[in-house]
């Protein structure tokens, strides 16, 4: 039962986060696509500091690479 609900609970944020993606620009995507990968990759190298650290730097290369 708690894993038919999780799943359902995944889906709806999910699909409330694509909607709100509708509207955004190229710039706002590559930032936003940027932390995320910045963040697992963080993530998977070290611990909260190293989550934090590659968020903020995807953030900022997506964000550059946005602009181009």
């Amino acid at each position: 039962m708690n894993t038919k609900f999780f799943a359902a609970a995944v889906t709806a944020v999910a699909l409330m986060g694509l909607g709100g993606c509708a509207t955004m620009d190229r710039q706002a995507v590559g930032t936003v696509g940027g932390a995320v990968v910045g963040g697992v990759v963080g993530s998977a190298v070290g611990g909260t500091a190293a989550t934090i650290g590659g968020a903020a730097l995807g953030g900022y290369l997506g964000n550059q690479a946005g602009k181009r």
